[in-house]
């Protein structure tokens, strides 16, 4: 499955790219993403946990950033099996460019899948994707931006940023001093 979109975001291009080499960031905007250590250097083990149609399990695996032009464009990786689920894999590569007063995020997701999961069909599998690719930006922009500038995100992303009970919308960019 291939998906690529853009989103403008409401922060100058050295914040945005600050944040998505954060591993607390990544952590964060990736969806069910119980678990997260690791650097950048080495990769970053995850756990995270989703449901795909009827089919739920908990993804242990490897999150790596490749590709990396500082400023400009690196490649999110990410690799985990899923027990008798199966297994997922997939990347992103992001590219960032100056637009206005923010700046252009255009990302291009490729996503694969293995085992019971992949027994669904692609109509389910390409669904699943997109949706997960959707929430992870619309995690990242919100976390950038803030509230006031993040007002096309989805309450239902609202709602689980909101949840965790120490990071909120636009949580990195406080923390930065943004």
């Amino acid at each position: 499955m291939k998906l690529t979109d853009t989103r403008e975001i409401a922060a100058p291009p050295a914040l945005v790219w600050s944040a998505i080499l954060d591993p607390e960031v990544l952590k964060e905007c990736i969806p069910g993403c119980q678990s997260m250590t690791g650097s950048i250097a080495d990769g970053y083990e995850a756990t995270v946990k989703q449901k795909v149609g009827p089919v739920s399990a908990t993804f242990t695996g490897v999150v790596t950033l490749s590709d990396i032009v500082e400023g400009k464009s690196v490649k999110i990786s990410g690799e985990g099996k899923g027990g008798v689920a199966g297994f997922a894999k997939g990347g992103a590569v992001v590219t960032l460019e100056p637009s206005g007063a923010g700046t252009k995020l255009t990302y291009d997701v490729d996503a694969n899948v293995g085992g019971k999961i992949a027994q669904l069909g692609s109509r389910i599998i390409d669904s699943f994707a997109k949706k997960m690719a959707d929430d992870f930006f619309t995690r990242f922009q919100a976390a950038v931006e803030g509230p006031a500038e993040a007002g096309s995100a989805q309450a239902e992303d609202d709602e689980a940023i909101a949840e965790s009970p120490e990071k909120k919308k636009g949580w990195f960019k406080r923390l930065i001093g943004g």
